[in-house]
């Protein structure tokens, strides 16, 4: 029961502080304040405070009592291009990649609005109108639409994080055989997109997390055929 009265405590002074009431640099209300408030213990209150500093909320001095501590800025995530340098790099991108996208496929098949629709038509068609020089750009705006599609941001934000040179970089490892340029590739290529518009467009999430996985595992086995 303490424990969760000391949650409480937490949660209270939390909001304050996320609020702006409680500034970096503040002095944390004293013991007594915080027991009249709350209308818990003095142990209750310690064990609260004892929390807030694990969390890195506020910090004690002895003597002075309990400051408020800046809260710490959400770092973006980022990848830069230059930092994927070797095949193995590559290979993890896409690992990485399957772990995101099949998700944001399945989701996007449950999740799938008029708007989302016409999106991932547009970007399929485009996908296969699109020269050979514009098929890396394309190609990420086809992913980029399902992802869109999730209607969860998060995963549009970490394709945009990468860009298409997750779609170029594997592209540059692999032989003249499987460029978009070379009619058999160009056609796998395209089966494997369908298939992916195909079941999202259904409605369908298993088929769409499969068609994902075919489609990115068939890239990474191009990749290491070992």
């Amino acid at each position: 029961m303490t424990g969760t009265l000391a949650q409480q405590v937490v949660a209270g002074v939390k909001e304050q502080i996320l609020a702006g009431e409680l500034a970096p640099g503040a002095r944390l209300p004293s013991e007594s304040s915080l027991i009249a408030t709350f209308g818990v213990s003095r142990t209750v209150v310690r064990e609260a405070v004892s929390r807030l500093q694990a969390e890195g909320l506020v910090e004690t001095f002895q003597g002075r009592g309990s400051f408020v501590l800046a809260v710490p800025e959400p770092s973006p995530f980022t990848l830069q291009a230059s930092a994927l340098r070797t095949s193995a790099d590559v290979l993890d991108m896409i690992d990485f990649r399957l772990g995101v996208e099949c998700e944001a496929a399945s989701l996007a098949a449950r999740r799938l609005s008029a708007t989302s629709r016409v999106g991932v038509e547009e970007a399929l068609a485009a996908l296969d109108d699109e020269a050979p020089e514009h098929a890396v750009e394309a190609d990420f705006a086809f992913h980029r639409a399902v992802a869109r599609a999730s209607g969860n941001r998060f995963f549009v934000d970490l394709l945009d994080s990468l860009g298409p040179m997750m779609i170029m970089l594997p592209r540059t490892r692999l032989g003249e055989e499987h460029s978009p340029s070379e009619t058999a590739s160009a056609d796998r290529l395209r089966r494997e997109h369908q298939a992916i518009a195909a079941a999202v467009l259904a409605g369908d999430a298993d088929g769409a997390r499969a068609a994902m996985r075919v489609h990115l595992a068939s890239t990474r086995r191009r990749l290491s055929p070992a």
